[in-house]
């Protein structure tokens, strides 16, 4: 909750006109109503989102109508190349980290909800 809205209506008056906004990490940390309306009025020039505040994007969201918005499904971990690494990753060097009482790779920071230092 404390990065919810951080790139807030205000956040995003400031930009360059030429700005372009991305984002693959958490889609609320944009505030997406604004964002939305900076897109329609130039004040963004375009936003590539792998990420929004509902997903999957609702049918009716104005997102799928801007010609300045790229959108990808944030489903990179349903292939079948991305599970066999990651269980590769699991087996092959995590469960020997934890065997030996070693830190493990990419820990699960339970109270953030997301991957990164406990």
């Amino acid at each position: 909750e404390d990065t919810r809205g951080l790139v807030s209506a205000e956040a995003i008056s400031h930009s360059k006109k030429d700005a372009v906004i991305i984002n693959v990490g958490r889609g609320p940390i944009i505030d997406e109503d604004a964002m939305i309306e900076a897109l329609g009025d130039g004040t963004l020039k375009g936003a590539g989102l792998d990420v929004t505040t509902i997903e999957p994007l609702p049918k009716e969201s104005p997102l799928w109508e801007l010609d300045n918005v790229l959108l990808s499904p944030h489903n990179m971990d349903a292939t079948a190349h991305f599970c066999k690494e990651a269980c590769e990753m699991m087996v092959y060097e995590n469960l020997p980290r934890y065997v030996r009482g070693k830190a493990l790779l990419n820990p699960v920071n339970v109270k953030a909800g997301y991957y990164g230092a406990l």
